[in-house]
This record gives C-alpha cells, sequence and structure tokens, in this order.
C-alpha cells in the first residue's frame, strides 16, 4: 500500500488499488472504540446521460435513477432486508445519494466483521423485482411531495435553479414523481452494472485497524473481480451566466428563508479556492463579523447565516442561506459588505482570525472517525486527497483571498431565492 502521511495530524492514509479497480482508503486511529467504513460509487443524480462502452447510442436514464437505486440496495432476494439485518447487529447503518456520489456506510463498536459480510454481500448482490420497483415509486414519490413542503429545501433548490439553465444539478436528487414512474428493474440493473463496477468506486475506513489486515478482509468478501471501463458521462452545455436573477415563492412558514447564490466555475487548484472561499465567508458574514452583530442587534436575522460552497467536477457554486422578517433589506446588507471588501480589501485581523478558526475547524474534523472517512471518500472522487486541505492552507495569503473574492462574488453571478 501507498502511505501517506500528515504530521500536522499526526494521520496517514494508506491506500491501494486493487486489480479490479477498487480503491481502498485505510485511516489508522489507534484506541478508538468505533469503527466506521463508507462504500461508495461515482454515480450521482447528475449523471442521468452517458454513452455505454463499446456502444455509440446515448443513453438516457430517468432524473432520480441513483437515488431509486440507493433506496433499492437493502432488499435481498432471501426477503431479508440487510438495513435491518445490521440493525440487528447493533450496528448504525445508512446510505445517502448526492449529485455526483452514492455511499453506502456503518459504524460499530463491536461485530464489525460480523457486520461487513453483510454490507460487502447486499452492495455487491441487487436484488430488483417489477414488483419491489413498483412498490417502491411509492415511497419514495412520498418524499418527493414531503421535500417540496419543505421550506429550507425549496429555497435551495430555487436558488440552484436560478444559477443553472441546463445542468442536472438543477434537478431534485430524487427526481421528481413523473421521472421516477419510468424506472424500471432493467434500468436499474443497467446502472448498477455499470456505475457500481469496481473502477468507479472506493473505500475509505477509518477505526484501530491494522491496514494490511483490514484490507485483506475487505479482499477476502470482494465477489467482483472484473476492472470494467466506465460509461462516458455526457453533460448539457451550460452557459457561463446565470438562468434567472431571483425566483420568489410563497409557503406556509412562520419567518421568510433566503439564499443568496454565486455561480462559479471548476478552474484552477479548488483545494486552495475552497479554503479561500471559507476564510472569505467567514470573515465577512461569521459570528465574529461586523455585519453579523448588525443584523443580530437589529433583529433583521433570527438565527445563523450558513455559508457552503458546493463543488464537484462540472460545477460550482457559493450559497449563503438564513431567515429574516426583511430578507431583500438583509440581501441588499450582505451585498453591500461583499461590495466593500472587493474595494477596500479584507480587515487584516479579522483575516487572520478566521484563517486560524478554519484551520481549527480541519483539526477538529479528525477527531471523529466518521467525518474522516466521509471527507476522503467524498474528496476523492473529485480528484482531491484530503490531506490537501491541511498542506495548502499556509497558501492562502490575504491577497489571494481578495483576488478570489473579485473573482468569484460577482454580481452578474449572483442570485437570489427568497420563500415568502
Amino acid at each position: 500500500m501507498e502511505i501517506i502521511e500528515n504530521k500536522n495530524v499526526k494521520e496517514k492514509l494508506y491506500i491501494e488499488k486493487l486489480e479490479n479497480g477498487l480503491t481502498v482508503m485505510i485511516i489508522p486511529r489507534k484506541n478508538v472504540r468505533k469503527k466506521y467504513i463508507i462504500f461508495g460509487t461515482r454515480f450521482g443524480s447528475i449523471d442521468n446521460h452517458f454513452i455505454l462502452p463499446g456502444e455509440s447510442k446515448e443513453q438516457n436514464v430517468p432524473d432520480g435513477i441513483a437515488h431509486f437505486l440507493e433506496h433499492k440496495m437493502f432488499e435481498q432476494k432471501s426477503g431479508v432486508n440487510s438495513l435491518d439485518a445490521l440493525t440487528a447487529m447493533g450496528v448504525n447503518a445508512n446510505a445517502y445519494t448526492t449529485n455526483d456520489h452514492t455511499a453506502y456506510l456503518y459504524e460499530a463498536t463491536d461485530n464489525f466483521y460480523e457486520a461487513l459480510d453483510e454490507y460487502m454481500d447486499y452492495i455487491q448482490n441487487p436484488y430488483y423485482t417489477d414488483e419491489n420497483v413498483e412498490k417502491e415509486k411509492g415511497i419514495i414519490a412520498q418524499e418527493i411531495k414531503m421535500y417540496e413542503d419543505y421550506p429550507e429545501w425549496q429555497t435551495y433548490l430555487n436558488a440552484v435553479k436560478c444559477m443553472y439553465k441546463n445542468f442536472p444539478v438543477r434537478l431534485d436528487i430524487a427526481g421528481s414523481v413523473e421521472s421516477i414512474s419510468g424506472i424500471t428493474k432493467e434500468l436499474l440493473y443497467l446502472c448498477y452494472d455499470n456505475f457500481y463496477t469496481p473502477s468507479n468506486m472506493a473505500i475509505a475506513i477509518c477505526g484501530d485497524f491494522e491496514p494490511e489486515e483490514i484490507l485483506q478482509e475487505i479482499k477476502k468478501r470482494i465477489t467482483k473481480t472484473e476492472n470494467k471501463e466506465i460509461p462516458k458521462r455526457i453533460y448539457p452545455e451550460e452557459p457561463e451566466g446565470i438562468n434567472e436573477k431571483e425566483k420568489c415563492v410563497k409557503m406556509n412558514l412562520s419567518n421568510p428563508m433566503f439564499a443568496i447564490g454565486f455561480k462559479d466555475k471548476v478552474e484552477g487548484d479548488m483545494v486552495k479556492k475552497h479554503i479561500a472561499i471559507q476564510i472569505c465567508l467567514n470573515t465577512l458574514l461569521g459570528k465574529s463579523s461586523k455585519l453579523y452583530k448588525e443584523l443580530t442587534d437589529s433583529n433583521l436575522i433570527l438565527g445563523n447565516l450558513d455559508t457552503e460552497y458546493d463543488f464537484s467536477n462540472n460545477y460550482a457554486f457559493v450559497l449563503i442561506t438564513g431567515v429574516s422578517r426583511n430578507p431583500k433589506k438583509v440581501i441588499e446588507m450582505i451585498n453591500n459588505e461583499i461590495e466593500e471588501a472587493k474595494k477596500n480589501g479584507l480587515n487584516e485581523k479579522d483575516f487572520s482570525r478566521n484563517k486560524k478558526k478554519l484551520y481549527g475547524d480541519y483539526i477538529t474534523e479528525y477527531n471523529s472517525v466518521d467525518e474522516t472517512a466521509r471527507i476522503f471518500l467524498s474528496d476523492y472522487f473529485k480528484g482531491i486527497n484530503s490531506f490537501e486541505y491541511l498542506e495548502k492552507y499556509d497558501e492562502v495569503t490575504k491577497e489571494y483571498a481578495e483576488k478570489i473574492l473579485k473573482e468569484v462574488f460577482k454580481e452578474e453571478k449572483e442570485v437570489n431565492s427568497i420563500v415568502e
């Protein structure tokens, strides 16, 4: 195994690419009771258009199929639901689908290897029938309708739809009631056989393990030995500009919610850019900022301003969300603060303090075995080694952050989503 060490957090990553193409990442953590494993595939909600290996015909699958497939993975031919079986062993198992990958995980203090048998088995042996697919459509349709009633989700989704005209990140991860109606067992097997292939997958493991021993335990349970070619993904051409400036809807809620989005593009060193954006957002809008105090003192916001920078290999955007009785006034004040910082630069002391705080946040992530494994898997699918965030931290100067602030936070790339 290749060993990558980061001395800042005194952590080692053991990584090996197996003959079948599967990447296994192990982060040993001595004297920790909890063990965590996450097995993922680079197949998410945006991957609905592709060309299969050896073919020239383009294949379109229904929106939401990656999420639907995730739901069906636990059901087995024996009639046993693997999620129930893992829970009965005393382990905490789950799964999730994002825009760019799907993951299956569990954490355990006891019965880890007993659970590993069930876990590796259900991920490698799906069981779809016409009956269980039709039954699942009703369950997922209810989930879709439930999220349609969540103001938080509508605020987020409308912001992304304002930013993106064509790119499928604008779609609900679960699809729509109409789109999932076209999902069949044949389409599920088609996606599984082509995207749940080891060369498109990775495992991240964190806990009190001897790397060679746990690697052998994984190898013993692998039944897929073929290193298959991965389908060629096709994404629609996306204009550089935004789709629409603002979307405002009414829902049943006590206080309005808002989101400010800045559409970005994937270019340059994305790790350095991510660090810089996080520092800028914390400096301008964080709890210790001048603007945050002004907004809370005047009761213009309720709670925190939540900020994030979401990116993959194909899209990137900044999102600022919050709750306010006067969202348009808050949006105006946030924009004024950003414009002032672009014009006059960031306050030196505030920048330094927030940069140190961010480093502390990165270090804290390594206290948790589940958070450690999850970030290594997520970053892996972006072509990033998570240690890069610690290694490139010192490269992010105030001058570099100010440059990124001007490049990313542009008025013509800004959108607003409000739920009244």
